[in-house]
């Protein structure tokens, strides 16, 4: 992937447990490795305790801004954007990631941002699918959340992101068996599939298997994102 020419917008929204958080921390780390002044906004407020801050050491090692929730990562559940949000979309000089929380309560919060993110029309809205979690195990049913999603947001999703894993027991077949689901998401939505996420350590084995393919390191535990 070339993370010279993305969007200056990209927005990361799935179900709960797709590990949409996870992929958000590899796709900013990448930016930043690529030049891009990159910033990542946790936007969810719904549930605050294993969040983006998790991974705030490697982000802040590669000059990383993260903007979060006062109140990620404690024990206190209080639905709250920091007002520095609104930087995030309103300051051009920075490639922005967004990490949307879990389906369409989730996306509300992106909603406050969905007339200017829709205005600068320089975004891509990425749908990360799992088909290991119990409740997108099928196309139709993955699909009917991404359309909860949309009507949540305002915004409409413009490619899937295949993040189909078992967390840190996934193998490489276990990727290649998702394949035609995600295969199957794309051809009822007509949204192609940009790429394929997979653990560093299987990745090798896939990379004359699947055409586009992103490693990614385990920041945050999937099945908590």
């Amino acid at each position: 992937m070339d993370f010279k020419d993305i969007k200056r917008v990209t927005i990361f929204a799935g179900h709960y447990g797709s590990g949409k958080t996870n992929i958000a921390v590899n796709y900013a780390l990448n930016s930043s490795a690529a030049g891009n002044q990159t910033v990542i906004a946790d936007l969810d407020i719904v549930n605050p305790y294993f969040r983006t801050k998790d991974a705030s050491t490697a982000l802040s090692k590669k000059d990383i801004k993260l903007i979060s929730s006062p109140y990620a990562n404690t024990n206190v559940d209080t639905p709250a954007l920091p007002a520095e949000a609104y930087s995030v979309i309103h300051n051009k000089d920075n490639y922005a990631i967004i990490d949307v929380g879990g389906d369409d309560r989730g996306a509300l919060a992106l909603g406050r941002f969905s007339k200017d993110i829709l205005a600068e029309n320089n975004y891509e809205m990425l749908f990360v699918i799992n088909k290991y979690r119990y409740l997108t195990a099928d196309a139709a049913s993955t699909v009917e959340v991404m359309h909860e999603i949309e009507d949540a947001c305002g915004i409409r999703f413009t490619a899937i992101v295949n993040n189909s894993n078992l967390g840190d027991e996934t193998t490489a077949q276990n990727v290649i068996d998702s394949l035609s689901y995600a295969d199957e998401v794309s051809e009822i939505t007509g949204l192609k599939v940009k790429f394929t996420a997979v653990k560093e350590d299987i990745a090798k084995t896939l990379l004359n298997k699947i055409t586009d393919i992103m490693p990614v390191k385990i920041y945050v535990k999937q099945f908590l994102s």
